[in-house]
């Protein structure tokens, strides 16, 4: 199935006449629609900007060429504006989600997720998906009538449920979130409904699984730049075989470089359009007439066939050994996890060492909003960022080569 133009929009789509609103209510500003003013918002925040100096999995100083957090979330809109267009759902809304989706990542990936969590594990934790929709809703602050982007409740519900719900009907956790939801979407759902027990849109669910798309593909380009392993490796992988196969078998003698660049062009193809016919069998199947019937369904609507999910896990499979927990990985990601809970442990004794802008009403917390302010402070720290401030206060900052 080719992927070429734009669909009529779909019943399923989430209709940008109709949105359910902001938490604080604004006029709409034509000639933008509500969820382009999301994108903009998006684009146009601090955090956003800070992503360029956040690992997705090599230290920025590692080298020029290897994604950092915004070059994975460009990548991740080019996935989900290209399946939300051929599937006709909202493309502005589809981008807002996949801007949005890595805001709240810390320093130095999942490693500094690990390590913010364990010094938060008596303060309700701490999860980066969860620290994303907080600093849309609290901790930017650019406008003069709110705290957060004030984004609207479409793009803030496929923030929280970037996995899935995380409640059933009762308002219980589950899953993950048996034990208690993340302290962030349980303070906002105190203030709006996002119907936790439900999937998200159509839109959300696209951009869920252009993350998966856009990782599985540049992780494999980036551990090649890296040296973890060969073409001739991955070409094991069932995905990525076929695709080595058939550009070996078109442009013999081409660079490793440049076969390595027409590989991953095809896997990536073949994602996009396996979840493009997938997605369009589910709704047929289901009979999905709006995007509420979407949301009610119980099962995602987005997602890979059964062949390619298999294919797909044979990728993370491979990816998981031989990078994410690759020797060199590994011993830098552990000195970048001491870095964050060293400053955990400075700022939360001497929290003054933080900002003024950070410190105006510290007489007024208490220990546990204390925490949750200095690990918010620390979040929103980019690699370099938390390095500089490591060596203001520690006798040994680590290389993280």
């Amino acid at each position: 199935m080719a992927v070429s133009g734009a669909r009529p929009r779909v019943p399923w789509a989430c209709d940008a006449l109709e949105v359910r609103g902001r938490l604080v209510p604004e006029p709409e500003m034509a000639p933008r629609s509500p969820f382009r003013r999301d994108c903009d918002r998006i684009i146009h925040s601090t955090a956003f900007r800070r992503l360029k100096h956040k690992t997705q999995v090599f230290v920025f100083n590692e080298g020029d060429h290897y994604r950092t957090r915004l070059t994975h979330t460009l990548e991740v809109v080019q996935v989900a504006r290209s399946i939300a267009r051929a599937l006709g759902l909202d493309e502005d809304l589809a981008e807002a989600l996949a801007l949005a989706h890595d805001l709240g990542h810390p320093p130095f990936a999942h490693a500094g997720e690990r390590a913010l969590d364990a010094c938060m594990a008596g303060q309700g934790g701490f999860d980066h998906n969860a620290q994303s929709l907080r600093v849309v809703t609290r901790i930017e602050r650019r406008y003069a009538q709110f705290d957060g982007l004030n984004l609207t409740w479409e793009t803030l519900e496929g923030i929280a449920k970037h996995n899935g719900p995380l409640t059933d009907r009762d308002g219980n956790g589950i899953g993950r979130y048996r034990d208690g939801l993340p302290h962030a979407i349980s303070v906002h759902s105190a203030l709006q409904d996002l119907e936790l027990w439900s999937h998200a849109s159509a839109e959300a669910q696209v951009a869920s699984i252009s993350d998966d798309i856009a990782y599985d593909v540049h992780d494999f380009d980036d551990g090649l730049r890296a040296g973890f392993f060969t073409l001739d490796d991955i070409s094991e992988i069932p995905l990525i075989g076929e695709a080595v196969a058939e550009v070996r078998g078109r442009y013999p003698g081409l660079g490793v470089a440049r076969t390595a660049n027409e590989v991953f062009r095809r896997v990536i193809t073949r994602l996009i359009e396996d979840v493009v016919a997938e997605t369009d069998r589910r709704a047929a199947a289901a009979g999905v007439a709006s995007a509420d019937a979407v949301r009610a369904l119980g099962a995602p609507l987005a997602a890979f066939s059964d062949e390619m999910r298999e294919k797909e896990r044979a990728v993370k499979g491979f990816l998981f050994p031989r990078m994410y927990r690759h020797e060199r990985v590994n011993r830098i990601m552990a000195d970048a996890q001491q870095v964050v809970r060293d400053l955990y442990g400075h700022f939360t004794a001497q929290p003054h060492d933080m900002p003024q802008s950070w410190t105006a009403d510290l007489d007024l917390l208490d220990p546990e909003r204390l925490a949750r302010r200095v690990a918010d402070y620390i979040a929103g720290m980019t690699d370099r960022y938390a390095l500089d401030q490591h060596a203001r206060f520690f006798d040994t900052t680590p290389d993280l080569r």
